[in-house]
C-alpha cells in the first residue's frame, strides 16, 4: 500500500493538475470575490466561510477525473484489480493520494486566502479544523465518482454532476463550523456532524467504488 501511495504521489506531481492548479484556482476565486461584492469588510465577513469552503470544493473537482484515468489508459488498473491488495484498499490509497496532493495544500493555504475575505482571526483555527476533518470525505467521494465514470469519454462533466450533490452535507456543516467560530458560538455540533459524515464516507465508500470499478473493468 505504501508503494502504491508513493507511486500515485509521483504520478500526480508529474502529470499536473495537482496542488499547484488547485491552489491557483482557490486563490483566483478568493481574489475575485471582493471585486464582485465590494471590498467592504461588513459585506465580505458574513460570506467568507461559505466562499472558502466553496472554493475548496470546486478546486477538488479539478483533478477528480485523474484518480483512475491514467491507470485505466495504460492498463495499470487491470493489474491492480488482480493484485493481492484488495480493490477497496486501492481505492482508499488513491483517495489518500488525492487528498495529500490536492486538498492538504488547500488546507495550508486557506488561512492566507481568508485574509482576502477579511475572515476574523478567531475563525481561522476553525477554518483549518473544519477543512482537515471535512476534506477527506470530499476526496473519497470523488474517488467513488471517478470509479463510476472511469473509461467514459468526456466523463468529467458527468463526474461533477454525480459528486456535487454528495458534497452538499459536508459543505453545509463545514461552513457552519466556521460561521459559529467567527461569531463566538459553539461549533461542537456541526463539527461532530462533519466528523460523522467523514467517518461514514471513509468506512463505506471504498466498497461502493471498488464495486463500480469491477463492473467497469469487465
Amino acid at each position: 500500500m505504501i508503494a502504491l501511495l508513493i507511486r500515485d504521489l509521483r504520478l500526480a506531481t508529474r502529470a499536473g493538475g495537482g496542488f499547484g492548479l488547485a491552489v491557483a484556482f482557490f486563490l483566483i476565486l478568493c481574489a475575485l470575490v471582493p471585486f464582485g461584492v465590494g471590498p467592504d469588510t461588513s459585506a465580505l465577513r458574513p460570506i467568507a466561510p461559505g466562499i472558502l469552503w466553496l472554493g475548496a470544493l470546486l478546486a477538488c473537482l479539478l483533478s477528480l477525473d485523474r484518480i483512475f484515468a491514467l491507470d485505466y489508459e495504460d492498463g495499470s488498473l487491470d493489474l491492480l484489480a488482480t493484485a493481492p491488495l484488495p480493490l477497496e484498499g486501492v481505492v482508499a490509497v488513491k483517495a489518500l493520494a488525492h487528498w495529500i496532493t490536492t486538498m492538504l495544500p488547500l488546507v495550508v493555504a486557506a488561512p492566507l486566502f481568508g485574509l482576502l475575505l477579511h475572515l476574523p482571526a478567531q475563525a481561522v483555527p476553525w477554518l483549518i479544523i473544519s477543512l482537515l476533518i471535512g476534506t477527506p470525505a470530499m476526496s473519497m467521494l470523488g474517488a467513488f465518482g471517478a470509479a463510476v465514470t472511469v473509461g467514459l469519454r468526456r466523463g468529467g462533466l458527468l463526474l461533477s454532476l454525480l459528486v456535487l450533490p454528495l458534497y452538499i452535507p459536508t459543505l453545509i456543516f463545514g461552513t457552519e463550523v466556521i460561521r459559529r467560530g467567527q461569531e463566538g458560538g459553539d461549533p461542537a455540533t456541526p463539527l461532530l456532524f462533519l466528523a460523522g459524515i467523514t467517518t461514514g464516507v471513509i468506512a463505506l465508500i471504498p466498497f461502493a467504488a471498488a464495486a463500480a470499478l469491477r463492473i467497469n473493468l469487465r
